[in-house]
């Protein structure tokens, strides 16, 4: 196990929770609260942004468990899977009718956080 790798991982991923959490959601839902979207599509968006949140702090959490406890080396498969998929969503939809998402952080955070998952095996 490489332990500054998983803890590279782990900042990368903590950061950009923090980021998405708090800045992300002030300027996301601040666009979606000025919309005229239902009440029930507000907050099923809110806490769809917040899910993804949460993953972000999930995967930090444990990779740093990793780093620290290498017997549990195992969690880390889903760590990089997930964030291998997301990257995937972002990448796909982005060469599609989603350009946008290619300008946004979210493929880049995830690739990066997988890659240093990884590399921490």
């Amino acid at each position: 196990m490489e332990f500054w790798f998983l803890i590279c991982g782990a900042s990368l991923s903590f950061i950009g929770a923090i980021f998405h959490g708090v800045v992300g959601q002030k300027k996301y839902m601040g666009n979606i609260y000025a919309s005229d979207l239902p009440d029930l599509s507000k907050s099923l968006s809110l806490v769809s942004w917040h899910v993804f949140t949460i993953f972000l702090v999930m995967s930090s959490l444990i990779l740093i468990g990793v780093a620290f406890y290498e017997n549990f080396y195992i969690a880390t498969y889903p760590i990089i899977g997930i964030n291998l998929f997301g990257t995937f969503l972002f990448i796909f939809l982005g060469l599609g009718r989603h350009k946008i998402l290619l300008t946004l952080p979210g493929a880049y955070l995830m690739g990066g956080t997988a890659f240093f998952a990884w590399m921490g095996l």
